[in-house]
């Protein structure tokens, strides 16, 4: 039983990442921006909650994020261990986390950290920005991003650090040599 988080800037890769390595571990990879467009998508009382934030242009407060985490991680593919993506956030999404997982008598197993330098993930993302047609991701505005990214789960990084259970795999390279620096890192 594998329960994990994979942690890492914009553009670092996390999201290929994690439904590779959650393959190979047979866990299902839990996104929370999945679950947000599940949850919207299928109009459930979290999804209209969520939806009435993001329309007014607002972050989804904690206390909707936690319940739909909570609900996710309680489906049956979520039993035997599970690899989290974008959750938790900040210090009060670590303590909610610690309390779904303690109702549980389990704990976070592993934290994986994917570090890139800051010049080649702004390169990364202007290419991707390029390709995918997005006009609003300029250099500053992924600056921005990386700058939030850093102060926001800076304390994550921290909390889970001082724990023991953090494994900091370099995210730069080919898709399948980060893999297999992941696989090497768990092992």
């Amino acid at each position: 039983m594998t329960r994990m988080l994979i942690i890492g800037p914009p553009g670092a890769g996390k999201g290929t990442q994690a439904v590779r390595i959650a393959e190979r571990l047979g866990i299902p990879a839990i996104s929370t921006g999945d679950i947000f467009r599940f949850n919207i998508k299928n109009g459930t009382e979290l999804g209209k909650e969520a939806q009435s934030y993001t329309d007014a242009g607002n972050l989804v407060p904690d206390s909707v994020t936690n319940r739909m985490v909570r609900d996710r991680l309680a489906e049956d593919d979520a039993q035997n261990g599970f690899l989290l993506d974008g959750y938790p956030r900040n210090a009060a999404q670590v303590e909610e986390l610690d309390a779904i997982l303690s109702e549980r008598g389990e704990n976070l197993d592993v934290v994986l950290k994917l570090n890139a330098e800051t010049e080649e993930l702004v390169q990364r993302l202007l290419g991707r920005a390029a390709e995918q047609g997005r006009a609003d991701d300029t250099e500053d505005v992924i600056r921005h991003r990386l700058d939030v990214y850093e102060e926001e789960t800076a304390v994550v990084v921290d909390i889970y650090d001082a724990r023991g259970i953090v494994r900091e795999v370099d995210g730069l390279g080919s898709i399948d040599e980060v893999t297999e620096r992941i696989v090497a890192a768990l092992g």
